[in-house]
């Protein structure tokens, strides 16, 4: 479990985040949902330790984040799965390295069990026998997979999806959003995932964090993300012709 206690940031003069209190369940698809300049990007970083909150604490299973010497943040590292907006896929290396590289950085194993590893993870994400395939030669959804099968390499308890499905058409956003669901269940991860996916709030979505200037303005789950009363989330939900026409059938 991850949980964020009072945790505020101000950046440049503006406060970002305010009073935020937020606890991410292991075992569950967590997701922070807001408008662009909402804030949840920096709640994110904030939550990987890449900014420090000026106020308040980030708690790994009860401890402080935050609080830790450097070398007690990268033991919690090592535990930590990312996938990020786009893939973030090293170009000049193949599916292989790619996989391979936070085993690398994390871990002490030898080239066999580092790449039984790898092929175990590529299998994981339906991608068997693509290892030296190159970035380029892969499609978006393709892309995206094997960022996951990178950041499930190493075993994580937590694991950060910025934005999963940016960039994939429909089907290929269902088929991600599955196998993220399937993953965190399947190994009992906490699953922090930053989305403006209606289709992932609707079908994973959990546990649901909506964020509005920079506070956490509604708590909830996919049962009833569309049965809200407050002005702010529904402005947000039903802001599309589809969803505004979903709306008014209810």
């Amino acid at each position: 479990m991850i949980s964020l206690i009072n945790v505020s940031k101000t950046l440049e003069g503006k406060q970002i985040l305010k009073n935020i209190n937020i606890d991410f369940n292991q075992g569950e698809c967590n997701l922070i949902i807001g408008q662009s300049g909402s804030g949840k990007t920096v709640l994110m970083k904030t939550i990987v330790g890449l900014i420090k909150p000026d106020i308040g604490d980030v708690l790994f299973d009860g401890n402080a984040f935050n609080k830790m010497t450097a070398v007690k943040q990268i033991d919690v590292r090592k535990y930590m799965g990312m996938v990020f907006q786009g893939g973030a896929l090293f170009d000049s290396m193949n599916v292989e390295e790619n996989v391979m590289f936070p085993i690398r950085m994390f871990q002490r194993s030898s080239r066999a069990k580092m790449l039984n590893r790898v092929n175990f993870s590529l299998e994981r994400v339906n991608l068997k026998g693509i290892n030296k395939m190159m970035p380029s030669d892969l499609s978006g959804g393709m892309k995206k997979r094997v960022a996951i099968a990178r950041a499930i390499a190493i075993n994580p308890k937590y694991l950060f999806c910025d934005e999963p499905n940016s960039g994939l058409d429909p089907q290929t956003s269902i088929l991600i959003d599955n196998l993220i669901y399937d993953i965190t269940h399947e190994y009992n991860i906490t699953t922090i995932i930053n989305t403006h996916d209606m289709n992932s709030v609707v079908e994973i979505g959990e546990n649901i964090n909506y964020i509005h200037n920079g506070e956490i303005w509604w708590k909830g789950n996919n049962k009833n993300v569309l049965e809200s009363d407050n002005k702010e989330l529904n402005d947000f939900v039903f802001c599309s012709a589809l969803t505004k026409k979903i709306k008014e059938k209810r």
